[in-house]
């Protein structure tokens, strides 16, 4: 696999155009579990990307990491490695909540993770949190904030849990052996959450996102502003402004068709309706917001003025706010994102 990696970065060295056309300001490692990767593999495919691809010199360099890959010794490495940033996968600090999601881990590990990676130097932590789910109620995720907010964290994302199609919970749900998702409890603790970062000082910059003043996951942030990214490895995903590509997600057909010279993968150019609609969908979610003249500049005047028709609805609700011609989501819209985005497409 690690061999295929190094393969696919070398047949996507054009993938940004001509040298000098693109500055790289994050590298991810992430989806799977990149943590069991050593700190020297992931500085040798780092140093791979590097010699390619122009890379800032603060380029944001992170890695996601469940909480028991995480010990004293390995964090002491991985502050050595190019590694600048910890994406931490915590979900809960409650055993029944991680018993639940079927996690490796246990609480006491998820608040060592933390402790030792601050310990180890590194000041760039983020954590996932889940809420939402059957076995916590709005004291427990209550508490869970409070230790994590008083944590040594700078990035924060709580997710409502969300049950797929054909998983191990979907099945156990309509076998009636798992409570469904509660809604309405989730609406709830959406609501405390927001409020229990804010009164610690986080800026709420994404409808799941909270941050320290201005410390902003910068990679996350690419997505949401449509910049270009390259994705390597089994079931990656690529972006170039107009043209979508993704990885097949089949370890051996990747490693294979990479050795053979270029990742098995499929592509899908954007209609201009289709970015458009994926630029409404993104920003609607940010602090940042749809910008009518961006709206325009890039995507024309009939399709702003599309917008500036269908938004109406939602700005009577109270579910938009407008301020300076740029359009935002309020607390209440934030909980009806996807079906007010939708309202917007063409």
């Amino acid at each position: 696999m690690l061999e295929a990696l190094h393969l696919e970065l070398e047949a996507r060295r054009d993938f940004f155009g001509p040298p000098g056309n693109l500055k790289v300001t994050s590298v991810y490692f992430g989806g799977g579990t990149p943590s069991l990767l050593t700190p020297a593999e992931a500085g040798a495919l780092f140093a791979h990307a590097a010699r390619l691809f122009p890379v800032a010199d603060d380029a944001e360099v992170t890695l996601e990491a469940n909480p028991e890959d995480l010990d004293p010794g390995l964090l002491r490495d991985w502050k050595q490695s190019p590694v600048n940033r910890l994406s931490i996968g915590v979900q809960s600090f409650h055993d029944t909540d991680l018993a639940y999601m079927n996690r490796s881990h246990n609480a006491s590990q998820a608040v060592a993770a933390l402790d030792n990676a601050a310990a180890a130097g590194f000041t760039e932590l983020s954590a996932d949190l889940i809420y939402g789910t059957p076995t916590m109620d709005n004291d427990a995720w209550r508490r869970n904030l409070e230790q994590m907010l008083g944590a040594p964290v700078n990035h924060l994302s709580c997710y409502a849990l969300t049950v797929e199609k054909g998983t191990a919970l979907d099945t156990m749900i309509r076998k009636r052996k798992s409570e469904p998702v509660d809604e309405a409890r989730a609406a709830t603790q959406f609501d405390i959450l927001t409020e229990a970062a804010g009164e610690a000082g986080f800026e709420h910059y994404e409808i799941s996102n909270f941050c320290r003043p201005g410390q902003y996951a910068r990679h996350n942030s690419g997505y949401w502003k449509g910049k270009p990214y390259l994705g390597l490895g089994p079931s990656a995903h690529s972006y170039d402004g107009k043209v979508r590509s993704w990885n097949v997600a089949h370890n051996t057909r990747y490693i294979k068709s990479t050795f053979a010279g270029m990742p098995e993968h499929r592509t899908e150019a954007l209609s201009a309706r289709d970015r458009y609609n994926e630029y409404i969908l993104t920003s609607l979610r940010t602090r940042w917001g749809v910008s009518l003249p961006a709206l325009q500049n890039l995507h024309g005047e009939e399709l702003a003025l599309h917008f500036k028709k269908q938004v109406a609805g939602s700005l009577a609700d109270g579910l938009v706010r407008e301020q300076a011609n740029n359009f935002y989501l309020t607390h209440k819209g934030m909980l009806l994102a996807d079906r007010i985005s939708s309202q917007l497409f063409t």
